[in-house]
């Protein structure tokens, strides 16, 4: 069970929410390694909130067709697909990233981005409100998600539609506690990403996204094997379970 810090987001309503847990695919493997797993998420009727397009550690360096196939795909199926830019914790120019962001636009169309590797202090704040508010501009209502992966400074929630509180391990996420300030949010503000989740732990993983007000997730039993493996890449081995449970409902 999870340390909690507070009352979590969304518990006083637990039991009369209409708000839905789904998925937030966060980066399956390149098309041409893992086509069986875009089509997968192509398939109609998925609990998907969004699904994360990375071609090349961003855009890549010119359009990719297999990559526009797949996110017309699931962009034609009622799916949003988000632009991976990675800030490198703050440490990336500015100009870089909107220079993605516009690519990954040009070239496929995207519905938003994840804004990956964000930093999570107050002194860097401003910065991210600069590019957040540019990301805006570049079309209509791009869908913003901050990958912080941590809880950060609770200003940054002002500025996303949706923000990464937590993103690691099952033996760290089991342990978890939520911030105290995430209450004054309701759950769909919030994604927790969770790497190797047993399966005889899916419900316990469930429920803590529950208790801590996470509407977003994606739980996998892929490992990074110490950093050598993106455990993000393949679909998790029980999806079929996986999605069966999203898609009931898990009871307290």
């Amino acid at each position: 069970m999870s340390y909690l810090t507070g009352t979590p987001a969304g518990t006083a309503s637990a039991g009369t929410t209409d708000v839905r847990t789904g998925f937030g695919v966060p980066g399956i493997a390149h098309p041409l390694l893992a086509p069986t797993e875009w089509r997968e998420l192509a398939r109609p009727g998925r609990p998907l909130h969004w699904v994360v397009l990375d071609v090349a550690d961003g855009p890549g360096a010119r359009p990719d067709p297999r990559c526009l196939e797949a996110a017309g795909r699931l962009r034609n199926g009622g799916v949003r697909v988000l632009g991976r830019l990675d800030t490198r914790y703050g440490a990336r120019p500015f100009a870089e990233t909107v220079a993605d962001a516009q690519r990954h636009l040009d070239w496929y169309q995207v519905d938003g981005f994840l804004v990956d590797r964000c930093p999570a202090g107050r002194a860097d704040l401003p910065e991210l409100r600069r590019t957040v508010g540019t990301l805006r501009t570049l079309s209509d209502g791009p869908h913003i998600v901050l990958g912080h992966g941590t809880h950060p400074y609770p200003g940054y929630a002002e500025h996303a539609d949706q923000v990464v509180t937590f993103s690691g391990p099952w033996s760290d996420y089991r342990w978890s506690q939520v911030a105290e300030w995430t209450a004054e949010h309701p759950p769909e503000r919030f994604c927790h990403l969770v790497h190797g989740v047993p399966r005889g732990h899916l419900d316990e993983a469930l429920r803590i996204a529950r208790w801590q007000g996470a509407a977003t997730i994606w739980f996998t039993d892929g490992t990074d094997r110490g950093g050598l493996v993106d455990p993000w890449e393949t679909m998790p081995g029980y999806w079929d379970e996986l999605v069966s449970r999203v898609g009931t409902g898990v009871s307290e």
